[in-house]
């Protein structure tokens, strides 16, 4: 990096727009969607799919809902051909669902799409010609005249050829794109796409789409706002044309610039399956019809089973989901962090307990994880990082040990220490048997034989025996419980003097066989306390089993 990139780097001009009014709108409903996906993204890959891939993706994202899906660029290939051959001649294509494909202004180029479409139901045939300062001048070498001229010919060529296809039943939707419209000055940027409009003389009852691209990121979202609010203020015949986006995230904004191109008055969006695209990538559809969903408004996709989603977008395209992904990633609806955790389990219970809000508001989750197919248990995990929340939470959701608030004081911290030596993050089997070795399989220096307590008028007696120190001990006490009279006879069987404080039980598993698990805190006159814990299908055994489990926590 040089010390002084002015030298050789600019800001993008702002667009002159003082009285600008996308700041104050509001989305109020989802746009259209259009998944570049089979094409944007497809050609973005080291190894782009073949028809097979191609073709279950397809059916992935019609089963998402998307109605119109750009399938490739059929002139570009033998391979682009034969898939669109093979979604019409198939009949793959749902009523519903239009298909789009990307053409140049070149005649040749048009002549062989056209023959792609040839039986189609309705299909969109997307020109596009690029029309920035650098592309007209280190590509081209084209005046602004010379480009327009371009972009008509190519509006021409496409309509002369409309006749064949409406012969076979086709209805075509026309789009134009002033590829580099960002980087586009705007008069310049108007000018070409009135001229395209001319030619195909768009009207409110058969309108055509006029994608305006973000196609590298060259300045703030704002901007791009500002260059979608002038366009649709100064262009002639607005009402004749669906405006369109098309946005890349070469600066890490493509969501951002989208969302305010659509307050800006944009109908439409074009994006790819979690941003797969040339360089950075292209807009992440899912990223902003979720965004949507988590306001309310319904999108009109459905990513219920996003799991599976990403799973097949691995299969066609080779690409994974980054963990940190918006809503599909690995680890987005996962709270390491102690403080999230517990904030995470008590707004969970809450809506359990039927004591929350009609609308969602669990702290750190901003929608609910069930709507995409996710389960709670992915929502807490546990490192080193983790807190008592953490912990107590996974123990409960997988294994039903429901720890009182005391005894996660105690426990949590014990399992971060053993966390932390091992240095990553464990899995709710390890920290359960983290939780037994701690409390409930300790057999020293008290090791129970067999238990025994009966009673009249409140008053229990207890035989038992242990094992202490390799040799067998007799119990024997009276209380106004079996854990009382158990807790006299070990005291006078030389265990220290110590009091039963808290004491909860509760079922592990239902059925004949169940288990039960106790939870007992005692404590000693000069204030140490140790909880224990004992498991056992019978509910009194493992309540003594707990108790011994407390004193051999002493030390």
């Amino acid at each position: 990096m040089i010390p002084d990139p002015s030298v050789k780097y600019r800001a993008f001009p702002p667009v002159h727009l003082p009285d600008r009014t996308w700041p104050d709108r509001t989305l109020t409903q989802a746009p259209i969607w259009c998944s570049v996906d089979l094409r944007d993204g497809n050609q973005a890959l080291a190894v782009p799919m073949n028809v097979s891939q191609k073709l279950e993706m397809f059916d992935a994202l019609v089963k998402c809902g998307f109605k119109e899906i750009e399938v490739g660029f059929p002139a570009a290939s033998n391979t682009e051909f034969a898939f669109n051959r093979r979604l019409i001649e198939e009949k793959r294509i749902p009523d519903d669902v239009t298909i789009q494909v990307l053409v140049q202004a070149r005649e040749d180029l048009i002549e062989r799409t056209v023959e792609s479409l040839l039986g189609a139901r309705r299909v969109i045939i997307h020109l596009y010609n690029s029309t920035s300062p650098a592309q007209r001048r280190v590509v081209f070498g084209k005046s602004k005249e010379e480009i327009i001229t371009i972009a008509r010919q190519g509006a021409q060529l496409i309509k002369d050829r409309l006749s064949r296809l409406e012969s076979t039943g086709t209805e075509v939707l026309l789009q134009y794109s002033p590829e580099s419209f960002s980087a586009t000055e705007m008069e310049f940027a108007r000018e070409i796409c009135e001229a395209v409009m001319e030619v195909w003389q768009p009207t409110p009852q058969r309108k055509m789409i006029l994608n305006l691209p973000d196609t590298v990121e060259v300045a703030m979202p704002n901007v791009y706002a500002d260059q979608i609010e002038w366009m649709c203020r100064n262009l002639k015949n607005r009402e004749s044309v669906i405006i369109s986006l098309h946005t890349h995230n070469d600066r890490g904004t493509g969501v951002a610039a989208t969302e305010l191109g659509l307050l800006a008055g944009a109908d439409r969006v074009e994006g790819t399956l979690f941003g797969n695209g040339e360089r950075t990538g292209n807009l992440d559809i899912v990223t902003v019809a979720m965004n949507c969903y988590m306001h309310g408004i319904a999108p009109g996709l459905d990513f219920s089973h996003i799991n599976a989603l990403a799973e097949m977008y691995h299969r066609t395209t080779g690409m994974t989901v980054p963990p940190r992904q918006p809503y599909a990633g690995e680890l987005v609806f996962t709270a390491f962090s102690g403080s999230h955790q517990d904030a995470i389990k008590k707004g969970l219970a809450e809506r359990d307990a039927g004591k929350a809000p009609p609308h969602w508001d669990v702290p750190y989750l901003t929608i609910d994880p069930a709507d995409l197919g996710r389960e709670y248990r992915e929502v807490i995990r546990v490192n080193s990082q983790s807190g008592k929340g953490g912990v107590a939470f996974m123990l409960e959701s997988e294994f039903g040990i429901d720890l009182p608030k005391d005894l996660q004081r105690e426990f949590g911290p014990l399992a971060n220490d053993a966390v932390d030596r091992l240095g990553r993050e464990v899995s709710g089997s390890e920290l359960k048997d983290m939780f037994w070795k701690e409390y409930v399989t300790r057999s020293a220096p008290w090791q129970l034989g067999h238990f025994h307590a009966d009673g009249v008028d409140g008053v229990f007696h207890c035989r038992s025996s242990a094992r202490h120190g390799g040799q067998e001990v007799h119990l024997t006490g009276t209380g106004n419980g079996p854990i009382a009279a158990f807790v006299q006879a070990l005291i006078a069987a030389g265990a220290p003097v110590f009091e039963v404080g808290d004491f909860k039980q509760h079922a592990l598993s239902a059925g004949s066989t169940a288990s039960a698990i106790s939870y007992l805190k005692i404590s000693l006159p000069d204030g140490t306390a140790r909880w224990g814990a004992g498991v056992d299908t019978n509910i009194e055994l493992a309540s003594i089993k707990a108790v011994l489990s407390a004193v051999n926590r002493l030390g």
